[in-house]
């Protein structure tokens, strides 16, 4: 079993909000390690233009201890980007766009990319086929993260998302051999959050950490809605987690976290009844 005080602390943070005195603020309150995540192409993170500073950024986070281990890329709007989508030269935008965002992110030395299945909605009958051009789609994007030395994670997602069961995102851990998995612990609305963990086990590299009420994705602190993160906590340790315990949650306070955190690791269940 893996060890969760081994398990060190991160966040998830808008780049548009990054400069030096955001980097200290963080170093401040013990975070030394984030993810730059952006949920559309537009600005296609050009607050920092990250695409061609790059390096710059990561050298900025570094002058305060801080690492940029991660970035999210960006998924939205679905109408351009889907790499479920039917449509060939949408499956095309997206592969055109990640792939300039992972080379930023290989010239930078950051290891990690996470990426989304789809979008939304789709309509049940069109799931499989959705499933096969998000399979083909995201197998070409990890061969090309993977010459470039970075991982690719895919996201578990709620509602009609694809790999919203642990049985969907199996479909693309067994046709993508070096594809692995970031675990959303706020996304799941079909399926237990435990089971999905033990399910996919060994090939999670990452969490996105919020709580919600089960009815849809929060981004609550934890603690805050219902997740049972002793079980959640117990889960990851059995399946040999060895990643950060990343929060993405909303208006992200760097000393709540940080506190939040260290609550949560160190307080066992039992403890808390």
């Amino acid at each position: 079993m893996s060890d969760r005080n081994t398990w060190p602390l991160a966040l998830s943070v808008r780049p548009e909000t990054m400069n030096a005195a955001a980097f200290d603020e963080l170093a401040e309150a013990g975070i030394f390690h984030i993810e730059l995540s952006s949920g559309s192409i537009d600005p296609y993170y050009s607050m920092i233009d990250f695409p061609h500073r790059s390096k710059e950024i990561t050298k900025l986070a570094a002058q305060s201890g801080v690492t940029i281990s991660s970035i999210h890329l960006p998924f939205g709007p679905f109408a351009e980007i889907d790499p479920a989508s039917k449509d060939p030269n949408v499956r095309k935008h997206f592969l055109r766009i990640q792939t300039e965002l992972l080379e930023a992110a290989s010239r930078a030395k950051i290891g990690l990319a996470i990426v989304h299945p789809s979008g939304e909605p789709y309509e049940e009958s069109e799931r499989k086929e959705r499933l096969s051009c998000a399979i083909d789609t995201i197998g070409q994007l990890c061969r090309t993260a993977v010459s470039l030395g970075v991982t690719l994670c895919l996201e578990n997602l709620p509602r009609t998302c694809l790999c919203r069961t642990s049985d969907e995102m199996r479909l693309f851990l067994d046709a993508i051999p070096e594809l692995r998995v970031v675990f959303d612990t706020n996304h799941s609305l079909k399926e237990d959050n435990v089971h999905y963990i033990r399910t996919v086990g060994s090939r999670i590299r990452s969490l996105h950490v919020s709580d919600y009420d089960f009815v849809d994705e929060k981004h609550w602190l934890p603690g805050e809605g219902s997740n049972p993160w002793e079980e959640i906590l117990s889960a990851l340790e059995e399946v040999e987690y060895n990643g950060r315990f990343l929060y993405e949650v909303k208006n992200p306070s760097p000393m709540k976290v940080a506190e939040n955190y260290r609550r949560l690791i160190s307080t066992r269940m039992e403890e808390t009844k």
